[in-house]
């Protein structure tokens, strides 16, 4: 990684962003002059420029690159956001105010450069479908090929961490980000969450009930995106325009399918919700109704079939998650949905 780059001559200020880089655990470069900024200027990831060299820097017309902002301490006159435009600057942090948002864009930067993770969604087409079993134990098979985090998105499910067998687990649940209001850190967030290995659950407390907040939703995928290599996501059936949202930000929406007559009406009117089918696809659980009919009545490709899985309940309640044996039922079906999202999306392989 190449180190984030600080531009100032006020050690006040330069004291302030070197204790902020240590707790980001990153290692800036310095330089105390324009010459010395110029020198490193295209190559850092981050540039911050103290307000004390923003117009100094200015006048001399560096190329213009994304990833430069301008650090003040205490209010901030007229001319210095003058001077943060003629430099190219995204934005104007004050401290201390803007401290916490410039621990997390440091501390992002320790994460290597990645492709965003592919965003898997997946809803019943029917109470009772089994779709946050099937989106665990997605998580589970993803975790084996990558950092999979599984994001539960349905205040009235049962909590995938508990599905998963992490609910004894430390870390931040819904209640800890839905007053989130800045930048969210990829690395902080990763490591905040509920983890076993590579997986990572993110859900409500026990007992609690809540309710998603827009920003905050949106901050969690993003740093979820760019934190793992899978996100999958447990979409509630109800029709809510957060929760529509969140379906279209998903490279793939699975639609969780029990194969009876009541089954097959319902799926066809949740597929029907969503403006994109060409991204959605059938998963169906269980016999009945044969595949070919269920996708001529809902228009919509099944991606996988599957029998009900035996000893499901047990493997649950030991917490051993969902998927026991790659070779059972469950976990050759996330595992052929894994293989063909692959092919959608690099990111995945």
């Amino acid at each position: 990684m190449t180190a984030p780059l600080f531009v100032t001559r006020d050690h006040s200020l330069l004291d302030q962003l070197l204790r902020l880089a240590a707790a980001a655990g990153i290692t800036p470069d310095v330089a105390p002059d324009t010459g010395a900024a110029l020198r490193l200027w295209p190559m850092a990831p981050l540039v911050l420029v103290g307000a004390d060299a923003a117009a100094e820097l200015a006048a001399i017309s560096p190329a213009r690159r994304p990833g430069v902002h301008v650090v003040a301490w205490g209010p901030v006159p007229d001319e210095m956001f003058r001077a943060t435009v003629a430099l190219g600057g995204e934005s104007v942090a004050q401290l201390p105010s803007s401290e916490a948002w410039l621990v997390e864009a440091l501390t992002d930067l320790g994460d290597p450069q990645r492709s965003a993770g592919t965003v898997i969604g997946v809803t019943g087409g029917s109470g009772g479908a089994g779709a946050t079993t099937f989106a665990c134990a997605l998580g589970q098979l993803a975790s084996r090929r990558g950092r999979a985090v599984v994001i539960d998105a349905d205040p009235l499910g049962p909590g995938v961490d508990r599905v998963l067998g992490l609910e004894d687990r430390d870390g931040v649940r819904w209640d800890g980000l839905c007053h989130t209001t800045g930048r969210l850190s990829a690395r902080s967030l990763r490591e905040a969450m509920p983890r076993r290995d590579d997986l990572a659950a993110l859900t409500w407390r026990a007992g609690a009930t809540g309710t998603l907040q827009a920003f905050a939703v949106r901050e969690v995928l993003s740093a979820a995106q760019r934190g793992h290599d899978f996100v999958v996501v447990d979409l509630p059936r109800s029709s809510d325009p957060l929760v529509d949202e969140l379906a279209a930000r998903c490279d793939r929406l699975l639609v969780v399918v029990v194969p009876t007559v009541a089954g097959v009406a319902s799926a066809v009117r949740i597929c029907a919700r969503h403006p994109d089918p060409s991204r959605v696809r059938l998963v169906v659980r269980g016999g009945g109704v044969e595949s070919p009919a269920i996708a001529r009545a809902t228009r919509v490709p099944v991606l996988a079939t599957m029998s009900d899985q035996r000893g499901l309940a047990e493997s649950i309640d030991l917490g051993l998650g969902p998927v026991r044996s790659r070779r059972g039922a469950l976990g050759r079906a996330a595992d052929d949905v894994l293989d063909q999202l692959a092919l959608l999306h690099p990111a995945a392989a």
